[in-house]
């Protein structure tokens, strides 16, 4: 049997233009994004060589990035009989809202198909050793961080088998997120608030306990600059055992609203990821932050902090359990961006550990507990 030919630098190319197409895909949704690039027959080695057809992935139940190269190729008159099939991730071999694109290549006479990532998904993989079977010549692990890079939530999401969680705190530099009074409008600059929005709209899905909703009454929408909703609506989650009130803003325009009447942070995401949730945002309040976080369940941490002080007021996170600084939650930055006058701080946890439940502490008489405000309704 023939050596396995390595990519060569017009596949490398060709590579980095599908990464460029997987990230038109939404960034929200059950399915990756993906593109794909069709080069012409020919000398792997070659300097050159035609690109035929180009396709991404556009959301669930079109096309999937290979089908749709194949039908760009098509529409251009080309004959793929003998190409190369460039592609950000193994193609599927399965048969969901559409068929396995390992039959779609065989069927195509595509000869060769180079591929960035394998698919972690059970349902999903093994059309790369399907190709093989067929004959097909497969090369694996081209460009590989930029093709996990433009996977983003989803991969870790179907690794895991829940979603992936970014826990969002908006504070003023002293870690508060209201005032004294319960006050939080606004903490954080409109360029912050912006920034925020975006995110939302790139998410499955936006939580809160029933303290913010009774406090806050947030909408939790995603919104443009001028304040109209975007076409895509994450699902509204509530969670704790509190009723939200019929007039409550979550029941407005946006999305759907779904209520889990539970305490446990495991319980929540199992619900949501049979509902298809790969990015989850959590926004608040305070406990469910501290209840995330002490379950281990923490991927991302986006914290948007203010040049604000306040000394006083209801703190970003809640108790959780650390009696000693050996036991605190260590974050490891990825990335900080100014955003007006704010700063945003992109982390991850280290290892992450189950700490023990906080200990439950009684109110001193004659003194009042602070709203649980922690929204800061952006």
């Amino acid at each position: 049997m023939a050596s396995l030919r390595p990519a060569s630098l017009t596949e490398l190319e060709a590579m980095h233009r599908a990464v460029v197409l997987a990230r038109r895909g939404p960034a929200h949704g059950p399915n990756p994004r993906v593109g794909c690039v069709i080069l012409a027959p020919g000398e792997v080695a070659a300097a050159e060589r035609t690109v035929l057809g180009e396709g991404w992935h556009r959301g669930a139940g079109t096309a999937h990035a290979e089908v749709a190269a194949l039908a760009d190729a098509h529409e251009r008159g080309a004959d793929v009989r003998g190409a190369t099939a460039v592609v950000t991730l193994e193609p599927c071999d399965h048969t969901g809202r559409t068929g396995p694109c390992s039959i779609a290549l065989m069927e195509a006479g595509i000869g060769r198909v180079v591929i960035s990532v394998a698919d972690p998904n059970p349902t999903a993989a093994g059309g790369a050793a399907r190709l093989r079977a067929a004959g097909v010549e497969v090369v694996e692990g081209l460009l590989t961080e930029q093709g996990i890079e433009v996977l983003g939530a989803w991969l870790p999401a179907v690794e895991r088998g829940r979603p992936f969680v970014t826990l969002k705190l908006a504070a003023s530099l002293d870690g508060r997120v209201a005032a004294a009074d319960g006050t939080s409008r606004w903490i954080t600059s409109d360029v912050a608030r912006a920034h925020a929005h975006r995110l939302r709209a790139e998410v499955d899905a936006i939580a809160v306990g029933t303290g913010t909703v009774l406090a806050d009454d947030p909408a939790l929408t995603a919104r443009t600059a001028s304040g109209e909703l975007t076409g895509h609506q994450p699902l509204r989650v509530v969670v704790g055992r509190r009723d939200v009130p019929p007039g409550a803003r979550l029941r407005g325009p946006g999305g759907e609203l779904v209520h889990f009447r539970t305490h446990d942070p495991a319980e929540v995401l199992a619900a949501l990821a049979g509902r298809e949730v790969r990015h989850l945002l959590v926004e608040g309040g305070p406990h469910l932050a501290a209840a995330f976080l002490g379950a281990g369940l923490v991927d991302e941490v986006h914290a948007y902090v203010a040049p604000v002080l306040l000394g006083s007021g209801l703190a970003a996170v809640a108790d959780l359990g650390v009696g000693t600084i050996a036991d605190a939650i260590r974050l490891i930055p990825r990335e900080v961006l100014h955003l007006g006058p704010d700063i945003l701080l992109v982390a991850t946890p280290t290892t992450p550990r189950t700490l023990p439940p906080p200990v439950q502490r009684t109110n001193v008489p004659g003194t009042t507990v602070p709203p649980t405000s922690s929204t800061q309704e952006i």
